[in-house]
């Protein structure tokens, strides 16, 4: 996953557990895509110090994800169900085997919550 993809999925998921002030800094440089400098001149900080603030969030949120594995998981779910409207549209093998195949995916699913 690219970088900024990875870093909006991980904020989704835990960046509430971030302060305000670095939900507020981190919300500015990945989803609102303003550079290190235009953050530090709206907040009168230097641009190292956002620069560093942004570092700190990365590696809290990827720790998160290292504990917890919820995007993960999420996109592991996401495939499954994905493969399981595939399998239910039809024309993929006999009922028997599609519906022995969804009842699989549907406890792996089931298994992950």
């Amino acid at each position: 996953m690219e970088k900024i993809g990875r870093q909006v999925f991980l904020y989704d998921f835990y960046g509430e557990l971030l302060t305000d002030h670095q939900k507020s800094v981190y919300e500015d440089v990945v989803l609102n895509d303003l550079s290190l400098s235009e953050i530090a001149d709206e907040r009168g900080i230097s641009r190292q110090g956002v620069h560093d603030l942004v570092k700190r969030c990365d590696r809290i949120l990827a720790s998160y994800e290292e504990k917890l594995h919820l995007v993960e998981r999420f996109f592991k779910n996401r495939k499954n169900v994905v493969r399981i409207r595939e399998l239910s549209a039809g024309g993929d093998g006999d009922s028997s085997e599609v519906l022995a195949e969804i009842y699989r995916i549907s406890g792996q699913i089931l298994e992950e919550l």
